[in-house]
């Protein structure tokens, strides 16, 4: 049975601290491999600041070097009325009906679902499992001890809390207000992706 680690975002732009949480994650809760699942520009609760097509080819360069990285679209190719978690990993657990398979999420993410802004998410907690990294000034236990939805599916493996250990927060809106503001955000995301936001002039 392998681990596999479903890491979805905007990606909008894909910075180095994404690369780094997903590499940290790999490694510390052994992961065969984790995909990186862009959301859709469709969905009515995300304001994208590019095209679908452009998110995609800068994950592919940034994640190119990388034999445990992978891409998936899934999302984008969804109806916009029917893009929730909870359906997105029930489509994984089809395709990985022999491995375990996680989603990875930050504590700002635990937050909402505890505060019932998520759809299905008694169903998304019951079937699945978590991966969860540390936000700047979120409690994670106390997040999950607060919840009667959490805490009741807490047995010891549900949610798999990760603390950094180091304060790396830099954002994608840090990095287009930088670049929409004349800013050098150069390397705060993959060099090849700089190179390919400055040849399309995103973010402007």
């Amino acid at each position: 049975m392998g681990k596999i680690g479903i890491y979805g975002s905007s990606f909008d732009p894909v910075t180095n601290v994404h690369l780094w949480t997903a590499s940290t994650v790999a490694h510390r809760c052994k992961l065969d491999k984790v995909i990186f699942l862009p959301c859709s520009s469709k969905r009515k609760d995300k304001q994208l600041n590019t095209t679908d097509e452009h998110r995609i080819a800068m994950l592919r360069l940034a994640m190119e070097d990388n034999e445990k990285f992978f891409l998936d679209d899934y999302e984008m190719k969804q109806e916009s009325w029917n893009i929730y978690t909870h359906h997105t990993m029930q489509h994984f657990h089809s395709i990985y009906p022999d491995d375990e398979v996680s989603f990875i999420m930050g504590a700002d993410l635990l937050e909402d679902i505890a505060l019932g802004k998520w759809k299905y998410s008694d169903e998304l907690i019951s079937n699945n499992k978590f991966i969860v990294m540390a936000r700047n000034g979120i409690d994670m236990l106390k997040t999950i001890s607060r919840s009667p939805l959490l805490r009741n599916f807490d047995d010891g493996t549900r949610f798999h809390l990760i603390d950094k250990g180091l304060n790396m927060e830099i954002s994608s809106t840090y990095i287009r207000d930088e670049l929409g503001k004349g800013g050098e955000p150069r390397y705060l995301l993959p060099e090849a992706c700089y190179d390919y936001v400055k040849k399309h002039g995103l973010y402007q």
